[in-house]
């Protein structure tokens, strides 16, 4: 088992910033990816991004690209999540995912990770 700890969460200003951090501990993999996930109230869970461990590959969703960026410390088994620009609709519960391998067949697929956080909440205000 894996266990995921999101924090970072809160109420920002639209246009301002917010990092989200998330701590993976138990049967963790250097070579799984961790990922980052979002739902909105009435919405589906969409992919917000994605990182591997080993090699520090990046993948992103549309609606994040050029204002979010995924990173993440090996040593302290962390990913982070760094959101720029935030607009009201970022707004929603923010959730760390982790995969039991490298072996996905798509990076930013929900099915692909077995193990999630609680969520952190994140709102943008117009």
């Amino acid at each position: 088992q894996v266990r995921l700890v999101e924090s970072g969460g809160g109420s920002v200003p639209a246009g301002g910033s917010l990092t989200l951090s998330c701590v993976a501990s138990g049967d963790t993999n250097p070579n799984q990816y961790l990922a980052w996930f979002r739902q909105a109230p009435g919405y589906e869970r969409e992919a917000v991004a994605s990182i591997s461990m080993a090699g520090g590959v990046t993948f992103y969703g549309n609606a994040v690209m050029g204002r979010f960026t995924i990173s993440r410390d090996n040593h302290r088994n962390t990913e982070y999540l760094q959101m720029d620009d935030l607009k009201p609709w970022d707004s929603g519960m923010y959730y760390c995912a982790a995969s039991r391998d490298e072996w996905l067949r798509e990076k930013l697929d929900q099915c692909e990770y077995p193990y999630w956080g609680q969520g952190t909440q994140v709102t943008a205000t117009s």
